[in-house]
């Protein structure tokens, strides 16, 4: 099985909307780092699971759209608690859409609202 994966860093706000979750629920910032996993058992003709500057690219794209954004007023989380599991599963399939991995394999997001929590979404392809 092969791997390849990319990071990428940013800011982004939000506040958390449903319950009581005390400070959660007024306007914050966290310093996200966004955890990219592919793997796969098939390489394209050149090599690669997927090529990385393309990972790259569509991961900035993604991730400049989220940059400094307060996520609640998002398109994407529309009647949504503006949760990490929720955000990880957007971003996930963002760049599921951008990219064509070959063969079948899993696209991991795992994304870090601190340094010492997180919250994945796997996508089989």
């Amino acid at each position: 099985m092969y791997t390849v994966a990319v990071t990428r860093d940013f800011i982004a706000r939000h506040y958390l909307i449903g319950g009581d979750w005390g400070s959660e629920n007024q306007p914050h910032s966290h310093h996200y780092v966004a955890e990219v996993r592919i793997e796969g058992e098939q390489l394209d003709q050149h090599g690669y699971l997927v090529d990385i500057v393309a990972i790259e690219a569509a991961l900035d794209g993604i991730v400049a759209d989220f940059r400094d954004q307060m996520l609640n007023d998002k398109p994407e989380f529309a009647g949504l608690n503006p949760s990490i599991e929720q955000f990880s599963r957007i971003i996930c399939e963002k760049l599921h859409a951008a990219i064509t991995p070959p063969g079948t394999g899993s696209l991991r997001l795992k994304l870090w609202e601190n340094d010492s929590c997180w919250a994945a979404y796997r996508l089989a392809y």
